[in-house]
């Protein structure tokens, strides 16, 4: 490593967070090219489809890149995908070193950018913030190796764990500001996903509002199919998958499809949908990552199958006491050593809220 590697690197990953919801299935990725100490070029992968960071940087370089160093905060591809591998761009170009952040965890990568570099005489170290290059593609690295979304927990509830009262209601237990973040949440992911009873009391749209930014597929887990066919979710029907079960009714389930609604039937687990299932199939629609905004039974079944990636508390200083709706709902716990942990938890402030992030252990 070289004295400015993580300064540079740094301008590089600057750039890559521009991209952050907008490249899935692909990575977002940034790329700085440096000439005598200086920046000649830049670029970032905008959209899956579009031309690569690298591509992005050489194209806006200001003079000859031939003896640059190139930085760059993924590893450069070197498969054809939905554009050619940018590795032999790089190379063609002329130049003499490369700077990676993280190397690339799609097994058709994985290495082999960084062998065909140096195979072609430059000079590449791999490892610059690689942390934090890694930490804006967890989405990408999750699906990319198991063909399922990266699932992120999101849970609004009171400083007494409460997300409703009694009654059911529920807006607005949580601050402007954190409405905000979740919106912004919303734009960043490929789709967002509700259970039926959360469906039924709060008639979400799920949609982007508060915020500039694209949206996401509206996901339903509805095993019965009691979705009303005036639910806000049916807007806009062609952005709306709906998950339901082998019994549900064929006529409604027709008149669905016919809305334009995607209707997934998938097999019933713990009298429920098999959630192991619906990511699958998730996965297969190239949703890389979800945001689960469902009520306490959707967040308990996803915890005990140990299907949540990262989980975000939006807590409110409100109390409403043991009769109001819990925001987990039974794990079945019988050893207080078998409860789930977190781990590289941050606490930070939400307006008048706190946001807590954090990870399974």
């Amino acid at each position: 490593m070289k004295p400015d590697d993580e300064l540079f690197m740094s301008l590089a990953l600057r750039l890559a967070k521009k991209g952050i919801g907008k490249t899935s299935p692909n990575p977002a990725v940034g790329a700085v090219i440096v000439k005598n100490g200086k920046v000649i070029g830049s670029g970032w992968h905008r959209k899956a489809g579009l031309p690569h960071a690298e591509i992005e940087a050489l194209r806006s370089a200001k003079g000859g890149v031939k003896g640059a160093t190139l930085y760059v905060t993924l590893e450069p591809c070197v498969h054809y995908g939905r554009t050619p591998p940018c590795g032999d761009a790089v190379i063609s170009a002329g130049i003499k070193r490369v700077v990676i952040g993280a190397k690339d965890p799609n097994p058709l990568v994985a290495g082999r950018g960084i062998k065909k570099l140096k195979a072609s005489g430059i000079a590449v170290d791999s490892g610059v913030l690689e942390s934090e290059c890694r930490a804006i593609n967890r989405p990408f690295e999750k699906f990319i190796t198991t063909k399922t979304p990266y699932v992120t927990l999101k849970l609004a509830s009171t400083l007494d764990g409460r997300i409703a009262i009694a009654t059911g209601e529920s807006r607005w237990i949580t601050g402007e500001a954190s409405r905000k973040a979740v919106h912004r949440l919303r734009s960043e992911a490929d789709a967002v996903m509700v259970g039926v009873n959360t469906l039924l009391r709060d008639d979400p749209e799920l949609t982007v509002r508060l915020v500039r930014g694209r949206a996401p597929l509206k996901v339903v887990l509805d095993s019965s199919f009691k979705t009303p066919f005036s639910a806000k979710v049916l807007n806009n029907p062609e952005r709306l998958v709906i998950f339901t079960g082998m019994g549900a009714s064929a006529s409604r389930v027709r008149k669905a499809r016919g809305l334009g609604a995607r209707v997934v039937v998938v097999p019933a687990k713990n009298d429920g949908l098999d959630i192991r299932r619906v990511l699958k199939e998730l996965g297969k629609m190239e949703v890389s990552s979800l945001l689960v905004e469902g009520g306490g039974t959707l967040a308990a079944s996803l915890v005990k199958a140990g299907l949540v990636d990262r989980f975000l508390f939006f807590i409110s200083p409100m109390l409403i006491g043991a009769d109001g709706r819990p925001s987990i709902g039974s794990l079945g716990l019988r050893r207080l050593e078998a409860a789930p942990k977190l781990k590289d938890v941050v606490v930070k402030r939400s307006g008048c809220d706190i946001l807590i992030e954090g990870y399974p252990v």
